[in-house]
Parts: C-alpha cells; sequence; structure tokens
C-alpha cells in the first residue's frame, strides 16, 4: 500500500479538528510558515515536533505511526495482541473488570467493535442470537441489530439503533477509520424491524437498552471505560463497556438470575 505523503495526512487531520494553519500552529508552538513547509513537503519536522503537533490534532496512536513513517521516523507505539505474553498483566485488568462487574453484563472490544472478552452474564444479552453471529470475531454492534441478533428483543430498536449510528459517526469523525465506516454502512443496511417508530427525540441523560429476555423485561444504560495513559495500540483502542440495571425492576430480575444454578 503506498504511503500517504505526510503534508496531506496533516492537512486532512486539520480539517477533520476543523482548524486552520494558524490555529495548529498556535497550538503548536511553531510559526504558521514553518508549518506550511512541513504541509507541502520543504520542511521536515522533528519526531518530538511532530508528536506536539499530533497531540493538538489528537491524532490516535495507528495514524500517529502512520505520520511517523511518512516523516522518515520509526513508529512510537507497538502493537501487540491482548492475549500475547506481553499483555498478559493487562489481560488480567481486563478480566478483572469485567467479572468484578457480574451480575451485571460487561464486554471488551476493539476499535471495530469486536468482542475480545466478556463476562459470564452477558449471556443474557446473547442467549437467543444466531450462533453464526457469535463465532469469532463477533461484533457486538452487529450482533445488537442484525435481524439475526439481539435486535428483535430490542423494545425501543429504532432509539438504540439510532443512538449506535451516532456513536459510529461520532468515532468515524474522530479516527477516520474505513473500517468503522464499512461497519456503519452494513449496520445502517439492516431492514427496519416491523412496528418500529422513528426514535423519539432525546429526552433523558441516558439512552436505555430495553430488552424483552426469556426471564422478563430488563432495561441498561451503560458506560464505557478506556485506559487512560497507554503506549500500545491495542490498549489506546481498547474499550470496556458496562451495562446498569436501569431501575430497580430490573437490578432485582438480574439478581435473581445470577443466583440460579
Amino acid at each position: 500500500m503506498q504511503m500517504v505523503p505526510l503534508g496531506e495526512q496533516l492537512r486532512e487531520w486539520r480539517a477533520r479538528r476543523r482548524m486552520s494553519q494558524m490555529d495548529l500552529a498556535l497550538d503548536s508552538e511553531i510559526s504558521t510558515r514553518h508549518l506550511s513547509f512541513i504541509e507541502t513537503g520543504r520542511s521536515k519536522p522533528s519526531a518530538a515536533m511532530l508528536q506536539r503537533i499530533a497531540d493538538c490534532l489528537d491524532v490516535p496512536h495507528r495514524a500517529r505511526n502512520a505520520m511517523l513513517l511518512a516523516a522518515g521516523y520509526a513508529p512510537d507505539y507497538r502493537e501487540r495482541p491482548l492475549d500475547s505474553p506481553e499483555m498478559t498483566g493487562m489481560k488480567a485488568i481486563v478480566d478483572h473488570v469485567l467479572k468484578g462487574h457480574a451480575p451485571y453484563p460487561a464486554l471488551a472490544v476493539d476499535r471495530h467493535w469486536n468482542m475480545v472478552a466478556a463476562n459470564d452474564a452477558i449471556a443474557i444479552l446473547t442467549a437467543a442470537v444466531s450462533p453464526a453471529l457469535l463465532e469469532p470475531p463477533a461484533n457486538v454492534l452487529r450482533i445488537a441489530l442484525h435481524p439475526e441478533g439481539l435486535a428483535p428483543q430490542i423494545v425501543n430498536h429504532a432509539e438504540w439503533r439510532a443512538h449506535i449510528l451516532h456513536r459510529l459517526d461520532q468515532q468515524i469523525e474522530a479516527s477516520a477509520d474505513s473500517g468503522l465506516a464499512a461497519l456503519r454502512d452494513e449496520i445502517a443496511g439492516y431492514p427496519a424491524r416491523p412496528g418500529d417508530q422513528p426514535a423519539p427525540p432525546a429526552s433523558s441523560i441516558a439512552v436505555p437498552l430495553i430488552v424483552d429476555t426469556a426471564a422478563g423485561r430488563i432495561g441498561f444504560v451503560s458506560t464505557v471505560t478506556i485506559f487512560g495513559t497507554p503506549v500500545d495500540i491495542t490498549l489506546s483502542e481498547l474499550a470496556i463497556e458496562a451495562f446498569f440495571p436501569a431501575d430497580a425492576e430490573s437490578a432485582a430480575l438480574l439478581q435473581r438470575l445470577a443466583t440460579v444454578p
């Protein structure tokens, strides 16, 4: 694959962050003339300067490596699978967080929303999902909205679908990830569920996930946790989504299910 010139990458990230050359030059403490020379290829920035510019543009680690390579430097960030020996400690932390969230569902996903780990309570959301959708790499957004996934059980399907598509739009804008863009196109193309009404305007502080399960109706709200200071690409792109009961009835039902042998 042909390497994109550094200047072209910088201009694209500036456009995504809606920053002028002057804005970026001021934030990164260099002259507008110097930044212009970097973008046109007339000047080569030091690796430290390039990282400072990337900080100002909030460029993801994966894209920073591409910028460093285009400038003639070695990548700063390694990418190691979560199940590699070097990541044993980090995987133990992820597993600890997931297990500690029981009896409520929690899962960890990569940058494309593929599930890399989950606790046992996630079964309440996957029990009726087609086994084909659960084959690795199982994509949690595909599982959620595919007609053979969780979608038929979601009471507020239109609202949850709109919420997921909005999240994807935000991630695509922030990361410029073509894989996420393809996933969004796929999900947006799933047929509408019979009886779905247009998603209502947001009227609460969090969009709930309301699911009809074999045990009864359960409402969830979710939180997302990321690593605060990652220097590995895998960790920088890893997110843990934890589901909490949205009401007392859902909490009581989940607690009862946790005690069933």
